[in-house]
This record gives structure tokens, C-alpha cells and sequence, in this order.
């Protein structure tokens, strides 16, 4: 564990908290007090940390995210449909008989191809629900901006999908959610600087 320790930057408590946790796969025995550690385990050790320090999710909702990663479906869009749905934020179930209304009326408008039953359908209507209910509702020409966008940037990811094995695909779809949704909304901010300046020279 110290050699692993060394190898990763990670500290050996740190390494043991996770282990406990479950975030972390026990070594292989080699003596009553012993274990040995290999490069899947400094991967995985580095995978966490991004997910708790930089991606700041909950011990429960990282290992929701590696609990996909070693059960991922054979099918890589269900591997990373199944990543999606373990990671936050979450969203209450839908009362029997229920829809996503406004989320379906949302991806129709724009000619998406998705699942109704989906985790991201539903979290879509409940932030849509949220910005209507503070006087703020999605008008036609903001969900166009919006999705032309959103659609950009997931034809990028996608392509970029590794294609070797599933929880390959499922790790590059968890990792660059969480790692690129906070660059996302940064250069959503940054960007309305820069038009705010553009504007006020115009004027």
C-alpha cells in the first residue's frame, strides 16, 4: 500500500478510507498483512479522486459511478446511459402515470431522438420546471441557442467515444461529464463577460 501510495500521490489513509468505502477494489493477498497493487488500482485511485476532489461528488455518488464502471453493460450505449443515470444531481421518481411534459415538448421541438424513461429527460424537466416557476420559462429561441450548443458539444464527445470495450466508453463518459461540465458553465460566464464588454463599446 505504501509502494501504491507513492506511485498514485494518494496517502495511505486516504487509500484505506477508500478501500473501506468500497471506491477502491482490495488488493491481492500475499500475507496476513500484505497486498499487492496494480496499475488498474492506481487508475481507478486517480479516477476517484477526480470524481470527489475535482468533480466534487459524494462518497455515495462516486461509487455509484465505479459501481457502474465494474457492472457496465455490454452495450456501449447502455454503458453509458447507465453511467448518466449514476450521477448527480438526482431527480424524485415520476408518479405512476406521469410524464416529462416539458421536457418531452423541449426535445421535440428540437427533433431529438432520446429516451422518455431516461435519467437526463427527467432532469431536463425538472430544471425546466425551475426556471419557469421564477418567472424565467424556456422561450422557443433560448431552446434553440441552448440545444444547437448542447448538440455541438455532445457530437464532439460522442465521436470521441473510445470504442475498445464498454467500461472504456463508460469511463470517458463519466469523466468527461464531471470534469466538463465545470468548464462548460466557466465558459458560459466567461463568454457573457465578453459579450457584456462587446456591447458596452457598441453603445
Amino acid at each position: 500500500m505504501a509502494e501504491l501510495s507513492r506511485t498514485s500521490g494518494v496517502p495511505v489513509a486516504t487509500i484505506k478510507y477508500y478501500l473501506r468505502e468500497g471506491l477502491l477494489p482490495p488488493g491481492r493477498s500475499v500475507a496476513a498483512t500484505q497486498a499487492e497493487y496494480d496499475e488498474a488500482h492506481v487508475r481507478r485511485l486517480r479516477l476517484v479522486r477526480a470524481l470527489l476532489v475535482v468533480g466534487g461528488l459524494s462518497v455515495a455518488a462516486a461509487r455509484r459511478v465505479v459501481e457502474t464502471l465494474d457492472e457496465a453493460p455490454a452495450d456501449v450505449a447502455a454503458a453509458v446511459g447507465a453511467a448518466h443515470d449514476a450521477l448527480p444531481p438526482p431527480v424524485p421518481a415520476l408518479a405512476e402515470g406521469e410524464r416529462p411534459e416539458r421536457a418531452l415538448a423541449a426535445v421535440a421541438a428540437l427533433g431529438w431522438d432520446v429516451d422518455p424513461e431516461s435519467t437526463g429527460v427527467r432532469q431536463l424537466d425538472a430544471a425546466l420546471a425551475a426556471v419557469a416557476e421564477v418567472g424565467l420559462p424556456m422561450r422557443p429561441e433560448r431552446l434553440e441557442a441552448y440545444g444547437e450548443a448542447a448538440m455541438r458539444v455532445a457530437d464532439v464527445e460522442v465521436r470521441g467515444t473510445p470504442t475498445g470495450s464498454p467500461a472504456d466508453a463508460v469511463q470517458y463518459a463519466i469523466v468527461g461529464t464531471v470534469m466538463y461540465e465545470p468548464v462548460m458553465a466557466a465558459l458560459r460566464r466567461v463568454a457573457q463577460q465578453h459579450v457584456f464588454r462587446r456591447f458596452s463599446r457598441e453603445q
